[in-house]
């Protein structure tokens, strides 16, 4: 039919409706067919067994049903799956006389399954929000041991306890499984697929994540080369990065370090007594702490300054961290703000907080609001080792010396900087791989000797901590790669280059720290100098280095404007 513009608007609007009339009558009897032929009528849901079921009742009864009505009535039981079934109607009924009672079993366990799930974010938040009372606990009244008093029931301190027994050919499937790593990242390296699935194989079976050292090492490592080989590294990493940011996992691996291993004490204790000392008789005392996390070591030099004689000074503190995804971004340091306020408040600090979510290179001296009057402090624990090099950023200054040229800038009276002490952020994978297994053999070792191997808190650190660097590190390249630490020697070079002079060590503070590690830990923890830095490590190796730095005048450049 042809509508032309000739006609008055009246015709035209008949003609209209006549030629929509006649193109809908075929869907009206195609409906009207469906609903006659429907054993459930239009008020029970379709299945495919009644479509083929009336399909062979329409064609023994001759009914003139072309290709397109068909396709139409399937079309309709494809919809009614997404209906709900009345559990009294006879299409559910037959239903369930049409399945086996293993299918019955496992729609019923899924619906356990699913009311689990439901309730799992519940339970999540009930343990987020105990944990986070413990904390507020914590940073009030300090670390109290018998806050993990659950965790060694009945035992002396771990490392007073003899060790246990070695088992029957222990080194030597020590020793076959470093080597089968290696033999097994060459493969990966060369993109022998087959023959690096067949070595993950033997490494798995050899090496359950609840052994000892060696073998959680060695599973640790298969796991992160067969991401490599999925290319699921990233996503891996990301998930892990997710539960750390957990605060039940942040206070369980605190709980941990603190009782057994001397590496966090260490570091809390040689900032808090530098940042004491510095501020010696002055009267305001401004820190700016670059990866603030959950400010647990600042609670402790609140108290120390609230004792001081002559009264404590006004402490402004500005925490710096990476924003969080989401909507609030700024929620984990307003939150650690908080608690850090409250302990002021307690202790009868005058104190500011100041909180920044901003990527370290984004953040300028601008943003600081930095008074002269002040004795200002910088504070960094492990947080550059994230931060990219030259390595990844060549057209532009690297964000590393982006950092410490606005440290620079500050003119701190005392830069605190710890770092990760390690050689893995090569670009090469198999530098990195060698260099970064001789690292965990290390740490996951110290595990094996400080905690027992059913301890939850280290089966945690472990899988959630270790495991989640390990797998950037080995399965991750370009920017998706963030775990780059370097030596001290080299963030050394790199902060003389930034135009930081290197301040000697306080040897009041250096005896005070090799005191404390020789009465309270394992024999085998080392804390030793080298080039004005603090070595910390485990049997020989340097793990983490300490030191301290100040503005140098004379040797500044400004490598980021370079």
């Amino acid at each position: 039919m042809t509508i032309t513009t000739e006609v008055d608007g009246q015709d035209l609007q008949l003609g209209y409706d006549a030629a929509l009339l006649k193109a809908q009558q075929p869907f009206a009897e195609i409906l009207s067919n469906a609903v006659q032929t429907c054993p459930c009528k239009i008020s029970q849901p379709l299945h495919a067994a009644t479509v083929e079921a009336n399909s062979s009742l329409l064609a023994a009864e001759g009914n003139c049903v072309d290709v397109v009505s068909m396709a139409f009535f399937k079309g309709m039981v494809e919809a009614n799956k997404f209906l709900p079934i009345p559990k009294d109607s006879d299409c559910s009924r037959k239903k369930g006389l049409d399945r086996d009672d293993d299918e019955v079993e496992a729609d019923e366990v899924a619906g356990r399954s699913s009311k689990q799930l439901a309730a799992a974010p519940q339970l999540e938040s009930e343990e987020e929000a105990a944990a986070r009372e413990m904390l507020d606990r914590l940073m009030l009244h300090g670390y109290d041991p018998s806050l993990i008093a659950d965790m060694l029931p009945d035992h002396p301190p771990y490392h007073l306890m003899p060790p246990p027994p070695p088992r029957r050919g222990r080194h030597a499937v020590a020793v076959d499984l470093h080597t089968l790593l290696i033999r097994c990242a060459e493969a990966v390296a060369t993109d022998d697929r087959r023959g690096a699935a067949d070595l993950l194989e033997g490494i798995k079976r050899h090496s359950p994540p609840t052994g000892d050292g060696t073998h959680r090492l060695a599973h640790c490592f298969a796991e992160g080369l067969e991401a490599r080989l999925a290319g699921t590294g990233s996503k891996i990493y990301r998930s892990l990065m997710a539960k750390r940011a957990s605060v039940v996992v942040a206070l369980k691996a605190y709980q941990l370090y603190m009782a057994s291993c001397c590496f966090l004490p260490v570091k809390h204790l040689f900032s808090n007594k530098t940042i004491y000392k510095a501020v010696a008789g002055r009267k305001k005392l401004h820190i700016v702490h670059y990866g603030l996390g959950r400010g647990l070591q600042w609670p402790d030099l609140l108290r120390w300054l609230a004792r001081r004689e002559g009264g404590p000074p006004e402490v402004r503190l500005t925490g710096i961290d990476n924003p969080q995804p989401g909507f609030r971004p700024s929620q984990h340091i307003e939150e650690t703000g908080r608690r850090l306020s409250n302990c002021a408040r307690e202790f009868g600090v005058p104190f500011k907080f100041h909180g920044i979510a901003k990527k370290s290179e984004a953040v300028h001296v601008e943003d600081l609001d930095i008074d002269p009057h002040e004795v200002l402090v910088v504070n960094s624990i492990l947080h550059f080792q994230t931060l990219m090099d030259e390595s990844v950023v060549v057209e532009r200054p690297n964000p590393r010396d982006m950092v410490l040229s606005t440290i620079r800038k500050m003119r701190p009276s005392v830069f605190i900087h710890t770092v990760n002490n390690g050689s893995h952020s090569s670009a090469f994978f198999m530098t990195r791989f060698r260099e970064a297994l001789q690292s965990y053999a290390a740490l996951f070792d110290m595990m094996d000797s400080i905690a027992p191997r059913d301890n939850d808190r280290r089966l945690l650190l472990e899988r959630d901590m270790f495991a989640g660097c390990v797998t950037n590190i080995i399965a991750c390249e370009g920017m998706d790669r963030v775990e780059r630490p370097q030596s001290y020697k080299q963030w050394q070079a790199r902060s003389q280059r930034a135009g930081l002079r290197q301040l000697p060590l306080d040897p009041e503070i250096v005896q005070m720290l090799k005191d404390k590690v020789k009465k309270e830990y394992h024999r085998s923890f080392l804390i030793s100098e080298d080039q004005r830095w603090l070595l910390q490590g485990w049997k020989g190796r340097v793990l983490y280095a300490l030191s301290t730095w100040t503005e140098d005048d004379d040797g500044a450049v400004d490598l980021a404007q370079t």
